[in-house]
């Protein structure tokens, strides 16, 4: 096993120590990066899909946290998702609602995925003492989201709507879907 007899507690003072980033080019990952950078770390490691291809089955997330654990990374963040609580969880949703009802069917499996991937972390977080946390973003959105019309989610694509709308001097923005019954005319 990796080297996990060291305190880790002086991990922000250590501007020279060795990060890896995965997904650095996408909307997390790249906020990950600029943050880290504006703090002054200077030894990101940073691959392109190119050059480690992290969607091979084989590659993912049991492989990288396993792997980070045998070869001593000191701090493991793991990202989780909202999606992973219950459809009908309480609102504001609590940390102890994951796993007392059904998921929201259309990611079901997007979030067993994502559970799995916390409980390794706690799994070995416990059995190990390491430090292997998760983190559960609730929405995102920001420089190199998704924006397009059809397949962005739900931020970007009113983000988009109401910015279109301003820009075209439109004096309303229909927004419908079905979530709640969520539908609704706006003026501009």
């Amino acid at each position: 096993m990796g080297d996990h007899d060291h305190d880790s507690s002086d991990f922000l003072t250590d501007k020279s120590a060795k990060i890896f980033v995965a997904g650095h080019r996408g909307l997390v990952g790249s906020a990950i990066v600029r943050k880290l950078q504006s703090l002054g770390f200077t030894n990101l490691v940073l691959r392109s899909h190119s050059e480690l291809d992290l969607t091979r089955q084989s590659d993912i997330q049991t492989n990288v946290i396993d792997s980070s654990f045998r070869h001593g990374v000191k701090k493991l963040l793991f990202l989780g998702s909202s999606c992973i609580y219950p459809k009908l969880a309480p609102q504001p949703i609590p940390e102890n609602a994951l796993l007392t009802g059904p998921l929201e069917p259309t990611n079901e499996w997007y979030a067993i995925a994502k559970i799995a991937g916390i409980k390794m972390c706690q799994a070995y977080r416990i059995q190990y003492g390491w430090d292997a946390i998760s983190g559960m973003p609730t929405n995102l959105y920001g420089p190199n989201d998704n924006f397009h019309p059809e397949n962005s989610h739900v931020l970007p694509a009113l983000m988009r709507r109401f910015h279109e709308a301003k820009v075209n001097k439109a004096k309303q923005v229909v927004v419908w879907g079905n979530w709640e019954s969520a539908e609704g005319v706006f003026a501009c």
